[in-house]
């Protein structure tokens, strides 16, 4: 199994006691839809994790990355913690998930924040907190500001989501900064596309516009990053904002590895598979998530989006397929119709699609809430989630920043922390 992510970590625990070898660079799956409540101090970013020893109890697994595999001996080649090591298979399962998608914008890979691993969440909460910190230490109106001004490119479900947590962090922090309790913070969402959560129902979409509106958000809609500079942004429509705070959420692409792998990619890179997750002109490797175009019966006019809803009904279809392979029995078609869509627009508002119903408002969050607590793998982490949406309701949101667990995904023009703090990783980069 390559990758631990969503998709293969259920693989790997719906196969049971028939057991995998999981290859991943962390002992961990990330629940990415709760990353923007880690964000915001709502949820312990280590609750939105699960440890895959703990998920895959029957499932052996290999810290590291695999950097070779020879589909004609059935090996594969992986760097692990203590150097390289040769792995024979029998079934090859590739789940190696997406990173950022990231665009030839100028200043983009220096100046952006991106929101995709676990350290970003943290990363981006403290780059909020200290410009909150920066505001309060100006000697400027307009260095004020440009201090408070903060803007997402990509007004999917992750930078809708991001900006109304953190938006909501920021407004419960000022009450701590007597001279900002009447500075105006302004909010951007930037975003290509017509309309903001293009993927959802119109009437939850139009909801949701309408209230990031009142609340103040600037949304600007067909619209484009053209440049981005240590302190403002150029966008398509030529405007040039003052800002220190610039949230990239515009997608994501496969994962590059799998452009090593010697196996049949399509034009945007994914890996080519049929309707029962097999590999085009394969019969020992199979393929899902994000970093495979996986056909759909039940969407038969494209693949499937990189959402985690869909990665976890291929991985219950392919764990399915192996079990009656493994009997001597055909694997059977994948197919899946979306039951419902959810996103939370901050404190007690949210939009939900369930069984062709629309809710909005508190209701919509509740449903949206209540949906990615069921999804999350673990009864001791629903019990740890529902603590902290419990200790939220009655205690405002911590503002203590937590730059010790920075990671390097800090781009050079935003670090606030020491050069020691940060490592090697390059920007732009980041792990599955």
């Amino acid at each position: 199994m390559l990758g631990g992510g969503f998709a293969g970590s259920w693989v790997a625990r719906l196969l049971g006691k028939r057991g995998a070898t999981i290859v991943n660079p962390d002992n961990f799956s990330l629940f990415t839809p709760l990353l923007p409540e880690a964000a915001s101090g709502t949820v312990e970013p280590r609750h939105v994790v699960v440890p895959l020893r703990m998920m895959c109890p029957h499932a052996d697994l290999l810290l590291g990355s695999v950097r070779e595999v020879d589909l004609e001996a059935k090996t594969a080649r992986a760097t692990s913690l203590v150097g390289e090591v040769e792995l024979e298979y029998e079934r090859l399962i590739v789940a190696l998930g997406a990173v950022s998608r990231t665009l030839p914008i100028p200043g983009l890979a220096e100046h952006a924040l991106e929101f995709k691993t676990l350290a970003d969440p943290i990363l981006l909460r403290n780059h909020v907190l200290r410009r909150l910190e920066a505001a309060d230490a100006a000697s400027t109106e307009a260095e004020v500001q440009r201090q408070l001004t903060f803007v997402f490119v990509g007004a999917g479900y992750a930078g809708v989501e991001a900006l109304a947590e953190c938006r909501d962090l920021a407004l419960d922090a000022v009450r701590y900064y007597p001279r900002l309790r009447d500075a105006p913070q302004r909010w951007v969402l930037v975003d290509a596309a017509p309309t903001i959560l293009s993927e959802i129902p119109k009437r939850l979409g139009a909801y949701a516009l309408r209230h990031l509106e009142k609340q103040g958000v600037d949304i600007r809609c067909e619209t484009r990053l053209s440049s981005a500079e240590r302190g403002a942004v150029v966008l398509s429509d030529s405007a040039r904002i003052e800002t220190e705070t610039l949230v990239w959420t515009a997608g994501v692409k496969p994962n590059p590895a799998v452009n090593d792998l010697g196996l049949p990619l399509d034009d945007r890179g994914r890996i080519v598979v049929d309707e029962t997750l097999l590999v085009d002109g394969r019969s020992d490797v199979w393929a899902l998530g994000d970093c495979a175009a996986v056909r759909n019966r039940g969407t038969p006019d494209r693949v499937d989006p990189p959402t985690c809803q869909h990665a976890l009904r291929q991985a219950r279809a392919l764990s399915r397929n192996l079990r009656r392979l493994a009997t001597g029995r055909e694997a059977r078609p994948y197919g899946y119709r979306m039951l419902g869509q959810v996103a939370t627009l901050g404190r007690h508002k949210g939009i939900a699609d369930a069984l062709g119903l629309k809710f909005s408002g508190f209701v919509g969050w509740w449903i949206a809430r209540t949906y990615h607590l069921h999804q999350l793998p673990l009864f001791s982490r629903k019990l740890r989630l529902v603590a902290d949406w419990t200790t939220a309701l009655f205690f405002r949101r911590d503002i203590a920043e937590l730059t010790t667990l920075t990671s390097s995904a800090r781009p050079a023009g935003n670090r606030d922390v020491a050069p020691e703090e940060d490592t090697d990783r390059a920007p732009g980069q980041a792990r599955d």
